[in-house]
């Protein structure tokens, strides 16, 4: 009877293992970060610095309607 509980119990662990192994794991990203900002005769600069990718990014919006963001220039960190 010892064996049979044992037995059992070592299965039951086991796929309680396997079952936690196979859950799904949300993949966590840190977001950019603002590193500076600039602005000028109504067009603003902001200077962006993605830490996952090591990218810098540079986007201004300018006096067009709907405040338009454009991040063109990106660059990346060795």
């Amino acid at each position: 009877m010892t064996k049979i509980a044992a037995f059992v119990l070592i299965a039951v662990l086991a796929g309680y293992g396997f079952h936690a192994l196979a859950q799904v794991r949300p993949e966590v990203r840190q977001s950019v970060t603002p590193i500076g900002t600039s602005s000028s005769n109504g067009i603003s600069f902001v200077w962006l610095y993605e830490p996952t990718e090591r990218t810098v990014y540079a986007c201004r919006t300018g006096h067009s309607g709907g405040d338009a963001v454009e991040c063109k220039a990106r660059t990346k960190l060795p």
